[in-house]
């Protein structure tokens, strides 16, 4: 599993060794036994940028999926979900991924807000999500949208139950607020 994070935002102090962590969590719940995927950690003006300059939509979001793996490997390692067959179906899964998620902060901080939740619970759920399209799933239309909604409720969930996730956040000691008293002393 190879999995990099890079953080160019400033909006929060991110603990990238425990979003490497959930992210590994998240790949045993799924099965994935090979990954290369990059998570950007953004703000608002960048995610803006990544969006209007891909996707032609204007204005920051949640989460934007790069699939990087060519269309031959990609048709011959899907497979239907507990089961190890092969298949070309376009609602299949796979266990191999190599991708690369763009994630905005600010859009967490602000819909955390509006959806009575954590800023880190926000994030993790962007992680899910992405990953979800890395595995096939589409939420281009409705009974697809609510499909793909219920398994990234249910990831979030088991995920919540396993690790903490304000640990996304790193612990500050008061010599990190106050270094000039603490190096008084």
């Amino acid at each position: 599993m190879n999995i990099a994070i890079s953080n160019r935002q400033h909006s929060k102090k991110i603990n990238s060794r425990f979003l490497k962590q959930v992210a590994t969590e998240l790949f045993a719940e799924l099965g994935i036994t090979e990954a290369e995927l990059g998570i950007n950690l953004v703000g608002a003006r960048e995610m803006a940028l990544v969006n209007e300059t891909f996707l032609q939509h204007e204005g920051p979001t949640d989460v934007i999926t790069f699939d990087h793996r060519d269309v031959v490997a990609q048709a011959s390692r899907r497979c239907v979900p507990g089961s190890k067959k092969p298949t070309h179906r376009r609602d299949a899964c796979t266990t191999v991924i190599h991708g690369e998620l763009f994630i905005c902060v600010d859009v967490a901080l602000s819909q955390a807000k509006e959806f009575k939740s954590s800023w880190q619970a926000e994030v993790v759920r962007y992680l899910v999500h992405g990953v979800l399209h890395l595995l096939g799933h589409d939420d281009l239309k409705p009974h697809l949208r609510r499909k793909m909604k219920r398994e990234e409720n249910r990831l979030v969930r088991k995920l919540t139950k396993k690790i903490s996730l304000a640990q996304i956040e790193p612990v500050r000691f008061p010599s990190d607020e106050f270094p000039n008293i603490c190096n008084r002393l």
